[in-house]
């Protein structure tokens, strides 16, 4: 078998790669909660599925325009899908980016018809047909197969550093996909929680959210730790630390601010939105320091 990509020096990634890293993560997560809460939820919670549904589609779009501002040569994406010399399809298994272009593809077209049924759901008309892709069989058949892809979008870039021979990349190795897996699930649960604050749902609804959100945060710490102690026994933890530390600090706020709400008096007065807003500044700032602190 090839051996995998490695970045034989750092590739200068920028913001571009931070927003579809973010936004990649936010967009899968948001696709399983919604499949989950779709197979298992309560009738009261399936509000909250149809929001996933169109979440994790909005915030798909502007993966592909990220990557390929990126990338400078917008028909490098296109290379990355098909082989113009032979007039083929360019999978390689074996290659990080490959899958990655392949998987994207994919889960566009299962989150697109999962965002078309969620609006037929809602009382569009005109969209009525995809509706049986958000219900019953159908659609938990239809969810599930989306939610793999969507699962493998929000983590397979935390492998694509693993594979890279970079600082703190390669030492976290296999904690990164698993990392960003879980970020991206609080961050999405959070983004949830924040928009019901404008929809009229049950309590039950919106506290059921809220245990999710704390149990993915309690699954980000513990990958958080591990991060940490991986790349200390690798002697290379002082490139996320340093100015980095102001990251770091947003990230530990992220992480506490699913349970200051449900157990601090003083948290309770905050604005609806708050703990939201944290855990998402605390996705965004996990992703920039990991992205952006092996590179300086």
């Amino acid at each position: 078998m090839p051996p995998s990509e490695h970045f034989a020096a750092p590739p200068n990634w920028e913001w571009w790669i931070l927003g579809y890293f973010v936004l990649g993560g936010i967009s899968g997560g948001s696709y399983a909660i919604a499949t989950i809460i779709r197979i298992f939820g309560a009738p009261a919670d399936q509000r909250i599925s149809r929001l996933g549904y169109i979440v994790s589609f909005i915030a798909l779009i502007p993966c592909p325009i990220f990557l390929t501002l990126d990338l400078g040569q917008p028909l490098r994406f296109w290379h990355m899908l098909v082989d113009t010399s032979e007039g083929a399809l360019a999978f390689k298994y074996w290659s990080p980016m490959s899958l990655g272009a392949w998987a994207l593809v994919i889960y566009g077209l299962f989150s697109f018809v999962s965002f078309l049924g969620a609006l037929a759901e809602g009382g569009t008309r005109a969209l009525s047909p995809f509706a049986g892709f958000v219900r019953g069989t159908l659609g938990s058949i239809w969810g599930a197969i989306g939610t793999f892809f969507g699962l493998f979008i929000a983590s397979y870039t935390g492998v694509l550093l693993a594979v890279s021979n970079q600082a703190v990349w390669s030492d976290a190795g296999w904690v990164l996909g698993g990392l960003f897996l879980a970020s991206g699930l609080t961050g999405s649960a959070a983004l949830l929680l924040a928009l019901l604050r404008w929809r009229e749902v049950e309590a039950g609804t919106a506290v059921r959210l809220e245990m999710a959100d704390r149990n993915f945060a309690i699954l980000e710490a513990i990958l958080v730790v591990l991060f940490v102690v991986s790349v200390g026994i690798a002697g290379t933890i002082g490139k996320v630390l340093g100015i980095w530390i102001v990251l770091w600090i947003l990230v530990i706020l992220g992480l506490l601010a699913p349970f200051a709400v449900s157990r601090s008096d003083a948290a309770r007065r905050w604005p609806p939105v708050a703990a939201p807003v944290l855990s998402l500044l605390g996705l965004l700032a996990l992703r920039a320091l990991i992205i952006f602190g092996p590179q300086s």
